[in-house]
């Protein structure tokens, strides 16, 4: 595996790709990588023939009081994951390759990027679609993974790139997850043993309420029930949300897919998961 810390490097070696005919794809990361993330990547190799990783850790989607100081770091050890699953490009550019003196431009998505997430996490998606847009065009990569346990942010990917005619395709995977149901994240590091045991109520909560929403002519009790649920097993429950799959906006029509999306704190570490609705008899 080659690895790239500056535009000029990647952007050299990627050249020599496209004037060989190759189809680059690029899986964007934060690093602290685990099943999920790797997932990602056999997605993107059966997509592309080269595969880009990018490990970069983003200061503009963190706010004030978040875990940008805490968030777990392990180049050495993602370095080697990816190696071993065959990477052919490592890309792990430095805080002025991505953001150099003087940088002034912020991309701030609205629609899909508008409550959930941004409600609890004011400005988040903007950096998310700053940093997402230099990636696409610092690499120039014709398809890009993302994972569906970050739904909102997968959506909001999918928006600004049909809005900003951006010539990439975005390729959804689904979320992985631990035996006991705890989608993979990075963050589930910070989980105590008793944390972890209670962590995995979120989805099977999510779960249970996914399969009886299209039942009701009272979905918003199911929402409300499953809610309660959460509140008596985490420290604060941000949000339950019933939405529409692809827009993400609420009241979702019977007769399209829709998502329960959920997050949650337990201590100091917040959880966010969701799970797919089939669409109703019409």
């Amino acid at each position: 595996m080659e690895t790239a810390t500056t535009l000029d490097q990647i952007r050299a070696r990627l050249k020599d790709w496209r004037a060989a005919g190759e189809r680059i794809g690029l899986v964007p990361t934060m690093g602290a990588l685990h099943p999920g993330h790797m997932s990602l990547v056999d997605g993107c190799r059966a997509a592309a023939g080269k595969v880009v990783v990018s490990l970069f850790i983003n200061p503009r989607q963190f706010g004030p009081n978040e875990d940008l100081d805490a968030y777990p770091r392990d180049v050495e050890s993602d370095a080697a994951q990816l190696d071993a699953a065959g990477v052919d490009l490592l890309y792990a550019p430095t805080l002025d390759q991505v953001y150099p003196e003087g940088f002034a431009t912020t991309i701030s998505p609205k629609g899909p990027a508008e409550g959930l997430e941004d409600d609890h996490r004011p400005g988040f998606f903007d950096g998310v679609a700053t940093v997402v847009t230099k990636l696409f065009l610092q690499t120039g990569a014709d398809v890009a993974t993302f994972g569906e346990k970050d739904y909102q942010q997968l959506i909001v990917v999918k928006r600004f790139v049909r809005d900003l005619d951006v010539p990439i395709e975005i390729v959804a995977m689904p979320t992985i997850r631990e035996e006991d149901g705890l989608a993979c994240s990075s963050r589930n590091a910070y989980l105590d043993t008793a944390q972890r045991r209670i962590a995995p109520r979120l989805w099977q909560t999510l779960s249970t309420a996914a399969q009886t929403i299209r039942t009701t002519d009272t979905p918003d009790a199911i929402v409300a029930d499953a809610k309660r649920d959460l509140e008596a097993c985490f420290d604060e429950v941000e949000y339950v949300a019933w939405r529409d799959g692809e827009t993400l906006m609420p009241n979702p029509a019977n007769d399209r897919p829709s998502r329960l999306l959920a997050a949650v704190r337990l201590g100091t570490t917040r959880l966010i998961d969701n799970v797919a609705v089939a669409p109703g008899k019409v």
